[in-house]
């Protein structure tokens, strides 16, 4: 095991070897942790290596090591690079599309059902298909979020009819979580829910506009959550199994 710094007192990440490869394990101290702790985070990116704020390096080094074979294991089940490229596939609203590079089509990606299923087909150079698929996925993204958005504060406002306003929606690619609420009521939300199903989109967008009137997760927030979308507890676990793999497309 190598460490390597930038500078700091202590460094914040470490290379553990895993099959024969070197893999970056972020590590973060935390004022609230109990104990060491090691994860692979679902929406993607390094794992994560835990310090309690009293804790020893040399113990997190340890602990790293010991958990080796776990990482290890977790790594080879995570889902695989989808890389937006000509011939590769992409869910969309959770139906499988295949990607086609049309240089010569007018305009930038339109959707187009194939001999073999839906497509979405992406003109100009092929440099810029990875961006100008992108671009349309946030574009879509956003126009299915605005009308989530809309349709849940207003379901919100006849319960309560003091409910803050949403003050705006921002389209992120976020790993840390699906969706937030700032105080202001601004939402902000993953573009890559336009991947899934589209109830999952409306979940999260019905769970943030909650926020609007609970900032919290208290029983009073879920009870709000739960009348705007009654199908949240199913919609939460499919995103505990499938969200992750999400992010591994682009």
């Amino acid at each position: 095991m190598r460490f390597f710094s930038s500078g700091k007192t202590e460094p914040d990440h470490l290379m553990l070897e895993i099959d024969g490869h070197p893999v970056r394990v972020a590590v973060r101290r935390h004022a609230r942790a109990s104990r060491y702790s090691l994860r692979l985070p679902t929406a993607g990116g390094d794992p994560v290596l835990t310090i309690p704020m009293r804790g020893s390096f040399r113990t997190a080094q340890q602990f790293a090591e010991d958990h080796r074979s776990w990482l290890a294991e977790r790594l080879r089940k995570a889902p695989p690079a989808q890389p937006f490229v000509a011939g590769s596939e992409v869910p969309l609203r959770g139906l499988v599309h295949r990607i086609e590079h049309v240089p010569t089509t007018r305009g930038t990606v339109k959707r187009r059902e194939g001999p073999e299923g839906p497509m979405l087909v992406v003109a100009g150079d092929e440099p810029h298909l990875a961006r100008r698929l992108t671009d349309y996925l946030k574009k879509e993204a956003r126009a299915d979020l605005n009308e989530a958005v809309e349709r849940h504060a207003s379901t919100l406002r006849l319960s309560h009819p003091r409910a803050r306003q949403p003050s705006g929606i921002t389209i992120r690619d976020t790993r840390s979580r699906w969706g937030s609420c700032t105080a202001e009521g601004r939402l902000s939300f993953s573009w890559r829910l336009v991947l899934a199903p589209p109830f999952i989109l409306d979940y999260v967008a019905a769970h943030e506009v909650a926020h609007l009137v609970e900032m919290n997760h208290s029983d009073r927030f879920w009870a709000v959550t739960q009348d705007l979308f009654p199908e949240a507890d199913h919609a939460r676990a499919w995103l505990r199994r499938h969200g992750g793999a999400l992010h591994s497309y682009g």
